[in-house]
This record gives structure tokens, sequence and C-alpha cells, in this order.
């Protein structure tokens, strides 16, 4: 499989030649291997796993994001992303920024939501209309 990594700005990884991937999702975590059928998957806050025979098996903590799987290509879409060799490091990094989002980012969230619900409602009775 090929396996591309995107960050909102620019490619994280990219890597040809990979047997096996495994990805976490608020149903738990599932793997990929080269003939499964093509997918999509909404991902969670933790640790994804790829290995290939140059690397060996690598763990990159991501944010949550999204995995599409067409054919032997596999695109993983994520905020955040970083790579590393110890998973004790990881998960501590993925605690520490990817879950822990501050008052500040959760008010402009809710403001987006509802301004999001204003406008769709609009839109909706000019259709009415």
């Amino acid at each position: 499989m090929n396996l591309k990594i995107l960050l909102p700005f620019g490619v994280f990884a990219e890597k040809s030649g990979v047997s096996r991937i495994v990805a976490q999702t608020r149903e738990g975590a599932f793997g990929l291997l080269p003939r499964r059928l093509d997918c999509v998957a909404a991902l969670e806050p933790g640790i994804l796993i790829y290995e290939t025979v140059a690397d060996g098996e690598v763990y990159v903590a991501v944010d949550e994001g999204v995995l599409v799987k067409t054919g032997p290509d596999v695109l993983v879409s994520v905020r955040r992303a970083q790579g590393g060799t110890d998973l004790a490091q990881l998960r501590d990094a993925v605690l520490r920024q990817f879950l822990a989002v501050d008052a500040r980012e959760q008010s402009v969230r809710a403001v987006v939501t509802k301004l999001e619900t204003g406008f769709l409602r609009r839109f909706a009775r000019l259709q009415h209309e």
C-alpha cells in the first residue's frame, strides 16, 4: 500500500510498500491490509501504526482526522501528527497536545456551529419560499 499522512499545511509522511496499517476510530482500532476493500473512517486522537519492510513498525501520534483507502492508496488527513519510536512519549504527546482542547478553541467551535446552524435554517427557509 501507499500511505500519505497529510497535515493542513503540508505532507507529514509519504511511504510506499506499507504492509499493514492500524488506526483508532470511535468504535475502536482497526487494521488495513493491502487487499482490503476501499473504505473511509473518522479517526480519533491516538497512535497510528504502519509497517514497511525497510522501516519495520512505525508509530505516529495523530489528532482527529479522516482515513480514506482507495485501491492501494491510503490517505490520512489529520490536524496534527508527531512521529516517534517510544510509545510512552507518543502517548504523553497525545494526552498533552491533542486531547487538551483549551476553552477558547471550544468557544470558537461553539460559535461556528451556531453560525452554520443559522445559515442552514435560513437557506432551508429560502428553498421553501
